[in-house]
């Protein structure tokens, strides 16, 4: 399945985003990924990190034309991410959406449900989708990047 057919199942809507947006999520990013370093609980590390790696997957989105409707949101922007990027992300996906449902439940059912490994290993991967994200965006679309 492709955008287009996500946005004729109502799960996506068009969306024109400029280089400030992405500049803004980029920075969002930044805050993120530095803030899951510090001296919290590894729950609110995890939530941190995953917040990081949630606003590279809707950079990709946003780039791409589109935005999440708001039901189902976050699963919507994270599936999204081998369509965008290619078949051999699906792994990714797969891995960030178990951390969306492990940050779910620290964030919502029970506290202390995240490994301090956790934390450090979502952290991590979210600094290496950056890479990713920023290659990409310099390959499709490098008006949205400075």
């Amino acid at each position: 399945m492709q955008l287009q057919e996500w946005q004729n199942n109502g799960w996506l809507r068009s969306h024109q985003t400029t280089a400030t947006q992405i500049g803004d999520l980029l920075a969002i990013f930044d805050r993120d990924l530095e803030d899951s370093h510090r001296d919290l609980s590894p729950d609110w590390q995890f939530g941190i990190a995953y917040n990081a790696a949630l606003k590279l997957c809707t950079i990709l989105l946003y780039a791409s034309g589109y935005r999440p409707e708001k039901n189902l949101a976050h699963y919507r922007t994270l599936a999204a991410l081998p369509l965008i990027l290619g078949s051999s992300h699906k792994d990714e996906a797969d891995y960030l959406d178990a951390c969306r449902a492990k940050r779910n439940t620290a964030e919502y059912d029970a506290a202390g449900t995240i490994s301090q490994t956790e934390a450090i290993e979502l952290r991590s991967f979210a600094q290496e989708l950056q890479t990713d994200v920023i290659a990409w965006l310099k390959a499709n679309h490098p008006t949205l990047i400075t």
